[in-house]
């Protein structure tokens, strides 16, 4: 800090301008104020330099009068049935209309509201500050607002942007007709002995076919974006390159039209890619995505070049048309990430560069591969979808989202102004991780995504929900606010930064209105209190895990104590399964990885105590006896979910098939083998999914389960 640094008062208005914390509440319950130093970094990755008084001041005064700059807001977000208000600034004394231009071009002409707000003076001229109403029946859509400043034949006298009209509320699945259960599992660890050595569409499509019929709602599964496309890939399905376009490793090669036309020798070599890695999804094997990605790989590119018929290409064609400028520049940065490794030549640094524009067409048939892959599995992921309907699921598909992606992904090449440079996203500290948290992930900045009217937000959702009945979303409250850390400090060391949520949720929610979806928001954790009320209120569902879900004197939450506003399960994919957590194996395997921050022998005692208080709970609803199995307690604590009035409820299949062992460890890298933990049985014998249907475990869970469910809440209508 230098003599002329900001004093403490200064910087807290800067602040408050900024949607920055200067102060939060940790996890002991204690108030804790975040450093001078953390906020004048925060600051720089927002753009503002507070490094001295004199610049803290002229950054103030001009976030002060950025709105006044603006003739109408960069984008306008309102609420479907209220009356809401946009401000439009033109020169004082200036005359203004206003009007909307509707999706389907028609044109509503807004009323001006009386507005008594004082004129001010903008970069020397005195400028004045006139509303108008926008009415509540305007259509849910994506709208154009204009106003036009005096003369009409003035030049630069129209002035437009975006305005979204989103939906007050979601139906919830109840509301659908949905009794509303389903599974949740990690995709690429279910396989079948025709899997590539890891869980992909066809596997997907297999699931949602059988929990169909059993009667299941839908099938969670782990977020399926994008990885990286040549050399190692990431193993957690959290740190993507991309949060829009899906990872191809999920792709069924065999399934791929063009194949059942090939000659002979060449399916063979299609088969022959995937001898290997076949055989490796009957074993208890760590999972290998660099090895199924190679094989898949070569096999993709065999039927990729055999080409396809002329009424294939146009469909193809019209695929990359729908999914514009987006889907070409991820299969130019896959094309260069493929040619250059990750560090890409400063003159391709963005996708716009003279320099990079010459590439793209030299790399254009690369190009064109990377763009069909997404073709290709959007048409499978559109066949899963539709087998789950068919089967009688209400929602079918539900994807996962993750709060952020790689900082040398695609994202943040082809979009580089909509990221925050010198910060990461990550956690406080908290009971579970008292060290805090840093997830390497840049985050957005608030006032870029205003700027460019959320649209990396809204082709995002919009590309994942397509084929899709639900959407959970990591860390709800990234869209209400994220904790980042500064280059340099620790994860204690950093502080919020708002976003603005009634935006950022509008447009979540009109995309999954017109998509049909219901969303859940994971908002376990460091949550305030409000949020979830809001989310009840726009009918996003919140997230309840049994294990978490205790009163103040740490017995466990009735039944009928647990939100309804909420999809319930009993675990999550950061604990281990249910039996393996009720052997207290994730006391002893935290202890031996290292990522306790307490004497082991307090964290058993601790542990041991809580498994008590969730038998002595079960035990006095009459769902096991004193000497219940293993197996009647996975059950009991399902049965027991099966009680509450959730909206959704999940079963882990995991705990379906009696698995113990984490799919994740939080606070761990490669000291444990997150997110490749194939699915296996008590034994550590391979589940696969030939084996589902018929395995005993399952089927007297998921029998336990509805027959509760469906006393609790009644039989639904058979299926047709």
């Amino acid at each position: 800090m230098t003599d002329n640094a900001p004093d403490r008062s200064l910087l807290c208005e800067l602040a408050e301008a900024l949607g920055v914390a200067t102060e939060y509440w940790g996890y002991d319950g204690n108030l804790k104020a975040v450093s001078d130093d953390t906020l004048i970094k925060v600051f720089a990755a927002l753009g503002v330099d507070a490094g001295s008084t004199d610049l803290a001041w002229r950054a103030l005064a001009d976030i002060r009068l950025r709105p006044w700059r603006e003739v109408v807001p960069a984008c306008s977000v309102v609420r479907a049935g209220v009356e809401g208000k946009v401000a439009v600034h033109v020169p004082h004394g200036e005359s203004a209309t206003a009007e909307v231009e509707l999706e389907d071009g028609r044109i509503r002409a807004l009323a001006q509201a009386e507005d008594f707000t004082e004129p001010r003076e903008v970069d020397g001229t005195l400028v004045g500050q006139a509303s108008f109403v926008v009415p509540p029946d305007l259509p849910l859509g994506y709208h154009i607002l204009r106003a036009r400043v005096g003369d009409a034949d003035s030049v630069g006298s129209l002035h437009s942007a975006p305005l979204v009209v989103a939906p007050q509320r979601l139906d919830s699945p109840a509301e659908r007709g949905m009794t509303g259960w389903g599974v949740m599992t990690q995709l690429y660890s279910v396989r079948s002995r025709d899997s590539w050595g890891i869980g992909d569409t066809a596997d997907l499509k297999e699931m949602c076919s059988l929990f169909g019929d059993l009667g299941g709602d839908f099938v969670l599964i782990n977020p399926l974006h994008s990885a990286e496309p040549v050399g190692h890939m990431t193993p957690s399905p959290y740190l993507p390159v991309t949060r829009r376009f899906f990872n191809p490793i999920y792709i069924r090669p065999e399934d791929i039209h063009e194949v059942g036309y090939m000659p002979g020798a060449r399916r063979a070599l299609v088969e022959l890619a995937g001898e290997k890695v076949k055989e490796s999804s009957t074993k208890d094997e760590t999972i290998d995505r660099d090895a199924s990605w190679a094989a898949k790989l070569q096999a993709l590119e065999v039927i990729y070049s055999f080409g396809r018929s002329e009424a294939r290409q146009r469909a193809f064609e019209r695929f990359r048309a729908a999914e514009g400028q987006g889907l070409e520049d991820f299969a130019f940065w896959c094309a260069l990430r493929e040619k250059y490794g990750e560090a890409f030549p400063e003159e391709f640094a963005h996708p716009d560069t003279p320099q990079a524009s010459r590439e793209r067409r030299e790399l254009s048939g690369r190009v064109d591969f990377y763009a069909w892959l997404q073709w290709i599995i959007d048409a499978q992921l559109s066949e899963a979808q539709r087998d789950a309907v068919e089967s009688g699921m209400g929602l079918g598909i539900f994807h996962d989202l993750a709060v952020g992606v790689h900082r040398m992904g695609s994202d943040v090449w082809s979009l580089p102004r909509a990221f925050a440079q010198g910060v990461a996203v990550g956690a406080p500290p908290d009971m579970y991780n008292q060290h805090g948290q840093d997830w390497s992930q840049p985050p957005w900045r608030p006032d870029a995504l205003r700027d460019m009217a959320f649209a990396p937000l809204r082709d995002m959702v919009r590309t994942v929900l397509r084929h899709a009945g639900g959407l959970r979303v990591d860390h709800v409250m990234g869209l209400f606010r994220l904790w980042w850390i500064p280059e340099g400090n620790d994860p204690a060391n950093g502080t919020y930064v708002r976003f603005d949520h009634e935006a950022m949720v509008g447009i979540l929610m009109l995309e999954a209105y017109r998509a049909g979806a219901v969303v859940v928001g994971e908002d376990l954790g460091n949550v305030e209190p409000w949020v979830r009320g809001y989310l009840a209120e726009r009918g996003i569902l919140g997230t309840s895990v049994l294990w978490f879900e205790t009163y103040g004197d740490g017995t466990f939450k009735q039944p009928w104590d647990l939100r309804r506003e909420t999809l319930v399960t009993v675990d999550t994919h950061d604990l281990p399964p249910a039996a393996g957590y009720l052997a207290l194996e994730h006391v002893d395997l935290r202890s031996r990885l290292g990522v306790l921050t307490e004497p082991v022998d307090k964290v058993r005692d601790d542990a041991e105590r809580e498994r008590e208080r969730m038998l002595a709970r079960l035990r006095e609803h009459g769902l096991i006896g004193e000497e219940a199995t293993e197996q009647e307690i996975v059950e009991a604590m399902h049965r027991y979910i099966a009680k509450s009035p959730g909206e959704l409820l999940a079963i882990a299949l995991v705990d379906a098939v009696g698995e113990r062992r984490a799919q994740n460890v939080p606070g761990t890298n490669n000291e444990y083998s997150n997110w490749r933990v194939p699915l296996a049985d008590g034994a550590n014998e391979v589940v696969l999914i030939e084996d589902l249907s018929g395995n005993s475990r399952l089927n007297s869970l998921i029998d336990a389960f509805t027959t509760q469910l469906y006393e609790s809440r009644g039989r639904p209508e058979p299926r047709s």
